[in-house]
């Protein structure tokens, strides 16, 4: 038997009227967030930033330039000011002071695998990195550490060399007397190489053909900005994320498993070697898959940050010609004027070259927030706030280093100002960080954090340095560089895209 009904309708009621009905929720809920906004101001929270629509909040207005945002609002509200990200109270503490409270927060209290995993876990995969707990990720950088003491150091500097040599001579734009090239797209490919080739191995260096590149396009895809919200959803850069990475595990388990099936016979520094000796603490080997998935998050990460660096260091040196010849004549006087062959020592002396690498992470970091999600009410020393477990905390290192406070002049790009700064730093070098050489970037409360501090400082500096270094020297030693006809300085970063 077929028990039928019918539902309420609307057919009396016109489109018009129920977009008038919106209209005036929309207005009535813009006018309760400004009254609210105005009227009830908790003094032990810190201030905040005014906006006109609630859940969007200041969101537009960050994500299109969080630089001119944070320093807007601290001319407005101070170091410490609270916005609304996307319906998330964030909390913003500035300078070298908010530096350290967000960074070296304790474990308890601040959280950064809340924030990262739904984002990172389905890129580099699971139990590595932000899908493990903190114990566990301290080892595993422990790991990788090893891997970069100073000998597998200077065997990456002629592996580094060899592949920037390789990529100049066969890369079109860059054989004949002059040339144009598109600067980001090359060292995105360059640095891919050399990250490959030094830190992965030969086998994934040979692997590096139009479907690998695909494959970490589609991985690399996996960070736009709306997978801190919805990484589950079902979307196309989604779905090719989710098969990229299948894809590269299969290749490292297999690369692994072939090594282990030769007899662990070791032929080169590479990290894979490396984390296939590898324990933890309870005596239990890395799992072979657990080593795909680090390799995975280290080949990313040992190229993002120097691709997006020596793009801007090239396009620096295209404007100002006389930094380069500056740099060409320490070439000179380090190596001989016939250039002799580039050595590991002999680039720990290229202080000019280090000082360029560090003003151009001061000025074009590639990270302009750092985030954390608050697990337990904390008070802000020196202020009368207390941020509650419903915000974020947010600390910014890139914008302190444009901070006058900290740097004089600090729009200028100006790789003497290290000179002075350094000098005693340079005196205090941590011999087992002989690359980076500055203690300036060593604690949390330093206004100049290109790579983070804490427990979550990123394992992979020192490496940074170095390939950052030898693919400078060695442009510097091969090309004048000059921006393209009709084009002054740099261009624009437009922080509203990837």
């Amino acid at each position: 038997m077929a028990i039928t009904f019918d539902s309420p309708r609307l057919e009396g009621i016109s489109p018009m009227v129920l977009l008038g009905a919106a209209a005036i929720c929309l207005v009535a809920a813009i006018i309760i967030n400004i009254i609210k906004q105005l009227l009830w101001k908790d003094p032990h929270k810190p201030p905040v930033v005014f906006h006109w629509f609630p859940i969007l909040g200041n969101t537009i207005s960050y994500g299109m330039d969080p630089f001119k945002f944070f320093f807007n609002c601290k001319e407005k509200y101070g170091d410490v000011f609270t916005f609304i990200l996307l319906g998330k109270p964030t909390t913003v503490c500035l300078g070298a002071n908010g530096n350290n409270f967000v960074l070296n927060g304790k474990l308890s209290d601040l959280s950064a695998e809340e924030i990262y995993s739904p984002l990172t876990t389905p890129v580099f995969g699971k139990d590595v990195v932000f899908d493990c707990p903190n114990s566990k990720l301290m080892q595993q950088k422990k790991f990788v550490k090893f891997g970069l003491i100073t000998e597998a150091l200077r065997s990456h500097v002629k592996l580094i060399s060899l592949e920037v040599e390789n990529f100049i001579s066969t890369c079109a734009e860059l054989q004949g007397e002059t040339g144009t090239l598109n600067v980001p797209l090359a060292m995105a490919e360059l640095t891919l190489y050399t990250a490959a080739r030094s830190l992965q191995g030969k086998e994934i260096r040979s692997k590096l053909d139009s479907t690998f590149a695909d494959l970490f396009h589609d991985l690399d895809m996996g960070f736009a900005p709306i997978n801190f919200m919805l990484p589950w959803a079902p979307l196309p850069h989604n779905r090719a994320r989710d098969r990229a990475q299948r894809k590269m595990t299969e290749v490292y388990m297999e690369i692994i498993q072939q090594r282990r099936s030769s007899g662990h016979k070791k032929d080169s520094e590479d990290m894979i070697w490396n984390l296939m000796s590898c324990e933890y603490k309870d005596g239990t080997p890395l799992p072979d898959k657990e080593i795909a998935h680090m390799m995975i998050a280290l080949l990313m990460g040992g190229q993002h940050s120097s691709s997006s660096t020596i793009s801007f260091i090239l396009l620096r040196l295209a404007s100002e010609p006389d930094m380069l010849e500056e740099l060409y004549r320490e070439q000179q006087q380090v190596f001989g004027p016939e250039l002799g062959k580039l050595t590991y020592e002999g680039l720990l002396e290229l202080k000019l070259h280090r000082h360029t690498v560090r003003e151009t992470l001061r000025l074009h970091n590639p990270i302009h927030s750092i985030l954390r999600k608050v697990k337990n009410p904390l008070v802000l020393d020196g202020t009368p706030y207390i941020i509650p477990p419903s915000h974020t905390v947010l600390a910014t290192p890139a914008t302190s280093a444009r901070d006058p406070r900290y740097f004089p002049n600090p729009m200028k790009w100006d790789p003497h100002r290290w000179e002075s700064r350094n000098a005693q730093d340079d005196e205090e070098d941590d011999p087992e960080d002989p690359v980076n050489g500055s203690s300036w970037s060593k604690g949390s409360g330093s206004p100049y954090l290109p790579f983070g501090a804490g427990r979550h400082r990123c394992i992979g500096e020192q490496f940074a340095y170095l390939q950052m270094g030898v693919i400078l020297a060695i442009l510097v030693r091969n090309f004048k560089l000059r921006n393209v006809d009709g084009v002054k300085g740099i261009p624009k970063t437009d922080f509203s895209v990837r």
